[in-house]
């Protein structure tokens, strides 16, 4: 058991009787997740563990538990790292997370290059699903056994694995049987990014696991990783979530975060902590999704600004580890740490846009939310797209904003996207290839 210096002590004291992102999430019967490695655990920053000890109950390896970390070469297993993760979590009370066993990138190059046959490479992976897991039956909770097989329009992400096999059922079929045969007590995951909307993706993963369950594949959950950008929060995210849940049994927000350019304004990081909290509660509300992992603590350590430039403010502690508003709309995510107060002349209108104006002069904030007092039952609210409740009646309204084009956060292009081009406020600006976005 690692001894907690001083300082670290009376942080985990000074917190202990407020309430944290697991004891929130817990409340509602759910976990909250975070990730570490041997180099957070044994180095130096001990603020990341101490925060990581206070408010979470699950971890994820970040990077030692994939498969050129640990199979570098054919049958040559290095666990040492996994193991220094898997034992902190045990001795620190923490559930595990393995990530991942089939995945097309950080693949050692044996595997990645090897010239393979079907059934070649079937042995290959079952004896990397049976000696990862069978190390740890028992000792992890869930898995992600297969991770990001598909390409954007839910087809076959091109891969070693893809190509001997000729597609995905069938390497997804022996990397899931293989894994129930490891460890039959473990939760078995297929995780993937971008399935954060009824999109070609998620419509992808929905048919393959529909598909591979009707003929006895173990798939117990789907993972949805939830890489987000501030004001992108798709209104149809928690429904697809939902069908994700559904479809499989089970899903997970296993990967949250929230990019915002940096330095973060005032205005974008309220419409992060919105998004934070639209994110969680759709998870909050499915009886069905198990918990939400957050990818990180501090925007010091994320991944994010080696790969997405000038965007690195993602997660709910700044590199300072100051909490941000974005850890409130975590904890404002889970119902059973939130009032809500409504009237009989009330009406709560929820939108991913920043600002909406309603004729009788309500205004919403930049969280999103519009409180309308409704004389009579009626009433108009202008905004690009606003769902309005009224004694049980919901009607969605959208509106072309006038011609303007997006509002302030708001998507403005991106391979696929059909809506607006153009700013209502800010400049559109490239983030990838998927997805532009208004900002100031």
């Amino acid at each position: 058991m690692r001894v907690l210096s001083a300082s670290a002590a009376f942080l985990l004291l000074q917190g202990a009787a407020a309430q944290t992102l697991k004891g929130a999430a817990n409340a509602n019967g759910r976990y909250m997740g975070t990730i570490t490695d041997p180099a957070y655990i044994n180095g130096s920053d001990r603020t990341y563990n101490t925060i990581a000890l206070q408010e979470f109950d699950y971890i994820t390896a970040e990077n030692s538990m994939k498969w050129d970390a640990i199979e570098p070469s054919n049958n040559g297993f290095s666990f040492n790292n996994a193991d220094t993760v898997v034992n902190w979590a045990q001795q620190n009370g923490f559930k595990v997370r393995g990530h991942t066993l089939v995945w097309h990138s950080q693949l050692p190059s044996w595997v990645a290059n090897g010239s393979w046959s079907k059934s070649s490479l079937t042995a290959v992976i079952q004896n990397h699903v049976a000696k990862v897991m069978g190390r740890y039956k028992g000792k992890i909770a869930q898995w992600d056994v297969v991770n990001e097989i598909f390409d954007e329009n839910g087809g076959a992400r091109d891969s070693v694995f893809s190509r001997v096999f000729g597609g995905l059922d069938e390497f997804v079929t022996v990397a899931f049987n293989a894994a129930r045969a490891a460890d039959p007590d473990a939760i078995l995951c297929i995780n993937d990014y971008n399935l954060d909307y009824n999109g070609g993706k998620a419509n992808g993963m929905i048919s393959l696991v529909r598909r591979l369950k009707a003929n006895g594949v173990p798939i117990d959950c789907i993972g949805s990783q939830a890489h987000l950008v501030v004001g992108s929060v798709s209104s149809s995210f928690g429904s697809t979530l939902s069908s994700l849940c559904s479809t499989a049994g089970k899903c997970a927000l296993t990967e949250l975060d929230i990019r915002a350019r940096t330095p973060i304004s005032s205005s974008a990081a309220q419409q992060q902590k919105t998004d934070y909290t639209t994110a969680v509660r759709a998870c909050a509300v499915l009886n069905n999704c198990l918990g939400v992992t957050v990818w990180g603590i501090t925007d010091s350590r994320s991944w994010i600004p080696g790969v997405f430039s000038g965007e690195g403010d993602a997660l709910p502690w700044n590199s300072s580890y100051q909490k941000k508003p974005a850890y409130d709309g975590i904890l404002a995510g889970w119902p059973a740490g939130s009032t809500t107060t409504t009237t009989r002349t009330t009406t709560t209108t929820t939108t991913t846009r920043p600002t909406t104006t309603t004729t009788n002069g309500s205004t919403c904030g930049s969280d999103g939310t519009v409180t309308v007092t409704v004389p009579g039952g009626t009433t108009t609210v202008q905004g690009p797209a606003v769902t309005v409740t009224v004694g049980g009646q919901t009607t969605t309204t959208t509106q072309s904003n006038g011609g303007q084009g997006s509002a302030l956060y708001g998507q403005c292009g991106g391979q696929g996207w059909t809506g607006p081009t153009t700013c209502a406020q800010g400049t559109c600006r490239v983030s990838n290839q998927w997805y532009s976005q208004c900002l100031p």
